[in-house]
């Protein structure tokens, strides 16, 4: 698909993405199985792991990190693209083991012109 920027430069071409977003608040045993089961039976093309700073939840009760403590009560963040039909049935399979509510999910674009590795 081609996206004109609006300023009349050259044209991009971008692709359509599902993007999904899991919100985990539990340990690190949680953690190795979801990636686990990413990685090796849905074979995505990559995820994030993003650490909370500060948060609050159902309870309320904001939690802070800082230098002296491990943070352990902030949730873990796992971000992920890929076509859009996988996202829906990684979703689908994760209803078991993610709560409801913790998993979200849209649709995005993703350039595929730019520079070179």
């Amino acid at each position: 698909m081609l996206v004109r920027n609006g300023i009349g430069a050259t044209d991009m071409r971008t692709n359509e993405v599902g993007v999904l977003r899991i919100y985990l608040t539990k340990g690190e045993r949680e953690l190795n199985e979801l990636m686990g089961f990413l990685r090796e039976k849905e074979e995505v093309r990559g995820f994030t792991i993003f650490r909370g700073v500060s948060g609050f939840g159902p309870s309320g009760q904001t939690h802070f990190a800082d230098l002296s403590s491990s943070a352990l009560e902030l949730p873990l963040v796992i971000e992920m693209f890929d076509e859009p039909g996988k996202i829906q049935r990684i979703m689908k399979h994760l209803c078991e083991k993610v709560k409801p509510g913790h998993m979200i999910s849209w649709v995005a674009k993703m350039n595929l012109d730019g520079i070179s590795e």
